[in-house]
């Protein structure tokens, strides 16, 4: 019923850059709501990036404030991830997590769920 599809990822070099995006795909109907980007670095306990409510705002990590910037377009149904001057330490599969509603028959239902994850990897 939802899918959601990160992209983005890849090899970036200390310093630079990557522009993650995460589109829900679901019926003209749902309506994503808060959306969150989580990672996991190997060996180590998945972590939580930043979070966007449906307002726009959002709550960022420590480690993330400063570097990364999350945007939301809700008429595409697309979340992304802007993460600058990256580090090695960000290497890591980078998830996308969403709580979405929608129509089954006469209910509203919402639920949460997860992509498939895109591989970060910084290194020089």
């Amino acid at each position: 019923q939802v899918q959601l599809v990160e992209s983005g990822g890849g090899l970036a070099q200390p310093g630079g850059s990557l522009n993650l995006s995460c589109v829900a795909s679901a019926s003209a109907s749902s309506r994503v709501y808060a959306v969150a980007w989580h990672r996991q670095a190997p060996g180590k306990q998945r972590e939580l990036v930043v979070f966007i409510r449906s307002d726009g705002n959002a709550t960022y990590a420590d480690f993330a404030k400063g570097r990364f910037t999350t945007s939301r377009d809700d008429t595409k149904n697309t979340v992304w991830l802007q993460m600058n001057s990256l580090k090695p330490e960000d290497t890591a599969v980078y998830y996308c997590n969403a709580d979405v509603g929608l129509w089954s028959g006469s209910r509203f239902l919402r639920n949460d769920y997860w992509g498939q994850g895109t591989q970060v990897t910084v290194s020089s």
